[in-house]
């Protein structure tokens, strides 16, 4: 399944990709109301691919669901427009889901940056003085922090028990690491598998083509804001997360994050939804957050 969003250049660059890796597979795209020419590229030039069109736009979490609450396969594959999947690189991702327990397993992201071609997709976690720390973990086969939702395969009837990606993360960050911390606090499991190789073309994504540095980071902020507070039970890092926050607010004013401080208002300003999705979530819990760091 891929997501779009005026993505009618990328589509036509990567969906060849997409539909020769699938080979027999349902191939879906989900289109949050485009205004260029996106769906009539697909009409024309992929009438093999399956079409949900959003009559308005509702950000990436709401598209995803939408697209796959249409599929009828139990694995979906996410693939976001700025990613083209190698040939084979479906059979290693799918073979997982022979254990019952897998929810998601992740691709190995070949990420083309400015830098260079930077390996990613194995994600490290902590909680760290009441702030859940993510990070690039070694690229090797095992368990993962979170699979991102721009490269990875989900089990449908797990991802319809948690409820799908959470609308609350709109427009964009977090609700892929939300997702899987929600599976993993509830017992499913979360893996990566470095055989199942992409190629990301990060800097053609929608995101940095669309907002500005510091309207991304205010997003960053507060979504950080908002998984935290939907999803942390345990008393000891709660306390933490209390008692350092005033300090992180200081330490943003003192050096001039003044962007930090407007994402926290945000989040503080969305407190009564995230109550909500808190207590949707909380009837899967099974696990204590100190269970779920992922260090090596």
């Amino acid at each position: 399944m891929v997501p779009n969003w005026n993505g009618e250049a990328l589509l036509a660059k990567n969906l060849p990709a997409v539909i020769a890796a699938a080979k027999d597979a349902e191939i879906i795209v989900a289109d949050d109301a485009s205004t260029d020419g996106s769906i009539t590229i697909l009409k024309q030039k992929f009438p093999q691919v399956k079409i949900v069109a959003n009559a308005a736009q509702h950000g990436f979490s709401r598209n995803v669901n939408s697209g796959v609450a249409m599929a009828t396969g139990e694995i979906i594959v996410l693939l976001n427009t700025d990613v083209q999947p190698t040939v084979h690189f479906l059979d290693p991702l799918l073979a997982h889901f022979a254990d019952s327990t897998v929810f998601a397993v992740g691709c190995l992201e070949k990420s083309h940056e400015h830098k260079g071609i930077v390996e990613r997709g194995r994600g490290l976690a902590r909680w760290e003085r009441g702030y859940f720390i993510h990070s690039k973990g070694v690229v090797k086969d095992g368990p993962t922090a979170w699979v991102s939702g721009g490269s990875g395969a989900f089990r449908k009837s797990m991802w319809d028990t948690i409820g799908g990606m959470d609308t609350v993360y709109n427009p964009f960050y977090w609700e892929d690491i939300d997702l899987s911390y929600t599976a993993r606090k509830a017992g499913f499991r979360i893996l990566f598998e470095p055989k199942s190789i992409v190629e990301h073309f990060h800097d053609e994504g929608k995101i940095k083509m669309n907002f500005s540095p510091d309207d991304v980071k205010r997003i960053a902020y507060r979504n950080q804001y908002f998984f935290i507070w939907k999803n942390l039970s345990d008393f000891r890092i709660l306390f933490l997360h209390i008692v350092w926050t005033p300090v992180r607010l200081l330490q943003a004013l003192f050096y001039g994050d003044f962007v930090m401080i407007v994402g926290f208002i945000s989040a503080v300003v969305c407190l009564p939804r995230i109550v909500l999705s808190r207590r949707k979530a909380k009837r899967l819990w099974k696990k204590k957050d100190g269970e779920l760091s992922i260090l090596v």
